[in-house]
């Protein structure tokens, strides 16, 4: 085989490699907004969660069954039949008598329309609760995802930092062999260059942990990376009293509170028609000494004493406590939002105050390094002024994190994070 074609052999293998690993590295960063999705599908906390659901949904078959009939037998036998010569046989009908009795219970339909109201309203209760064990889930997912990009930027902040004093070290070198700088400098600048070698090997061990409990929260079973393009934009209404009367309505925790009270009042309903007597009857077969007998049978609770008094008289002190539920977490969402968004504004005001510390900071230390290097200045300014911009880049992130921080929260109260994973 010629060279030309080994190497259009190898070009094209190269090639078909690239075009088959490159979507798939693609599908394995994650913003903002997508990991929510994922873990919304793929969460494995909520999987077990949505067993619940068809539990609670098996209740309403169980709740549209009818009372199934009772079937009852009493045979009795003559005690002595060797007393009646003529008739000496055990079996004998003439010496026995059989009871057959088959009875239904029968429900009343206020019975039934109760039983299968309640058990619904508990079908959608769950649906409401399982929403807002979904809301914490997704809040947990976001934080986490943040604590990921968090650690990155801390790592690629700290790499910036150490390639800055490995390449003054390397001149450092040089310019001690030329006898221009004293060794003090040159140890100086690779203390410091091995201090942040090792925060950087720290790092990135808490990095590869964050992504680790992220990749379990999203319920993947792959390598994921964050795409770090994401602005988290906040793209809905700025307006606190309006985002206050739409939380009311649509989060899911006042959701299923309300339903709770549904559940409550179908209770009720349920109590009072347990108070209503369910007669049973049916139909007697008795032969009796070979003489059949038909009759039929009846029986019925004479509510004299128990009229499920103390059942009902439970069930309305529920409701009230239902309602004062649902006032409470009316009461705790608004105080939770005013809150959460007055302090995503106070955020967002430090964030765009910090754009002209970044700037400041980068030319100090590129102004200080070159006097440095050119002999205008000690390397003990010089190390000041990269600490100086260190610790200015890691307030600038921590800033950054709070204030995305403050961003997920008003996506929390608000309700708004479930509408983000859709």
């Amino acid at each position: 085989m010629s060279d030309m074609k080994i190497k259009g052999l190898l070009i094209t293998t190269v090639i078909t490699f690239l075009l088959n690993v490159s979507p798939t590295s693609a599908q394995n960063q994650y913003n903002l907004q997508n990991a929510l999705r994922v873990a919304k599908a793929n969460n494995l906390t909520l999987k077990t969660q949505q067993f619940n659901q068809a539990v609670v949904e098996s209740n309403i078959i169980s709740a549209k069954l009818r009372p199934n009939p009772k079937l009852n037998n009493q045979t009795l036998f003559l005690a002595k039949p060797s007393s009646f010569p003529s008739n000496t046989d055990w079996f004998n009908p003439q010496n026995r008598q059989v009871w057959w009795q088959l009875t239904k219970v029968i429900q009343t339909p206020a019975l039934r329309r109760a039983k299968i109201e309640y058990v619904q309203q508990n079908s959608i209760l769950s649906q409401k609760t399982y929403k807002e064990f979904e809301r914490n889930i997704l809040q947990d997912v976001a934080l986490k995802w943040l604590d990921v990009w968090m650690a990155k930027k801390q790592l690629d902040i700290l790499q910036i930092a150490k390639n800055n004093t490995d390449s003054l070290a390397k001149i450092n070198r040089i310019r001690l062999a030329k006898e221009v700088i004293t060794s003090t400098d040159l140890i100086r600048t690779e203390l410091l260059a091995n201090q942040y070698a090792l925060q950087l090997k720290n790092n990135e061990q808490i990095y590869k942990s964050e992504l680790i409990n992220l990749r379990f929260l999203l319920g993947v079973d792959e390598n994921i990376s964050l795409d770090f393009n994401d602005n988290f934009v906040f793209d809905y209404t700025s307006d606190l009293d309006s985002l206050v009367q739409k939380t009311l309505l649509d989060r899911t925790d006042i959701l299923a509170s309300k339903t709770n009270v549904k559940v409550a009042e179908a209770n009720i309903n349920l109590q009072k028609a347990l108070a209503t007597p369910q007669p049973e009857l049916g139909f007697i077969y008795n032969p009796q000494n070979s003489i059949p007998y038909l009759g039929v049978y009846g029986t019925i609770d004479l509510p004299f004493f128990s009229r499920n008094q103390g059942e009902i008289q439970k069930s309305k002190i529920l409701k009230q406590q239902a309602e004062q539920d649902l006032k409470t977490i009316q009461f705790q969402v608004e105080t939770e939002l005013s809150i959460s968004y007055k302090n995503y504004i106070v955020q967002k005001q430090n964030i765009q105050s910090f754009e002209d510390l970044l700037v400041k900071s980068e030319t100090i230390l590129s102004s200080v390094k070159y006097s440095y290097l050119h002999g205008g200045t000690t390397i003990v300014d010089f190390l000041e002024a990269q600490r100086s911009w260190l610790d200015t880049q890691q307030y600038y992130y921590n800033s950054l994190q709070q204030y995305r921080e403050s961003y997920i929260r008003l996506l929390y109260t608000s309700g708004f994070i479930n509408k983000m994973a859709q």
